[in-house]
């Protein structure tokens, strides 16, 4: 699932730079090839496509990474054998061990 919402984020992220990138701040880009007045899409509409693709896709990528947030695979109990048992061990042996200070050490103070 992780996988697969990552891989939309990445086709969703593509999108998105193409379709900011054919627009203009200033009202050209794709928009400025379309300046007569008898086309379907006049410069206007294309304006408010592009917008609106760009805000759909914002919003899908935002969902997408908030559900990758939620699908992340955790690492749950694994088996007797695991790091984490090995490293807890070793924790409770080194704390249950005292260490003893060295006399030297005291000695030079």
């Amino acid at each position: 699932m992780y996988v697969t919402i990552s891989v939309l984020i990445l086709i969703v992220s593509f999108l998105m730079m193409l379709v900011v990138l054919v627009q203009n701040s200033k009202g050209g880009g794709l928009a400025s090839n379309f300046s007569s007045h008898n086309q379907i899409l006049g410069v206007r509409k294309t304006t408010d496509f592009l917008e609106k693709t760009t805000w759909t896709l914002a919003v899908l990528l935002v969902v997408f990474c908030l559900a990758s947030s939620l699908s992340i695979p955790k690492g749950g109990v694994q088996g007797a054998g695991s790091a984490d048992t090995k490293m807890r061990s070793q924790i409770e042996n080194t704390m249950t061990t005292p260490v003893a200070p060295a006399a030297d050490a005291e000695a030079a103070e």
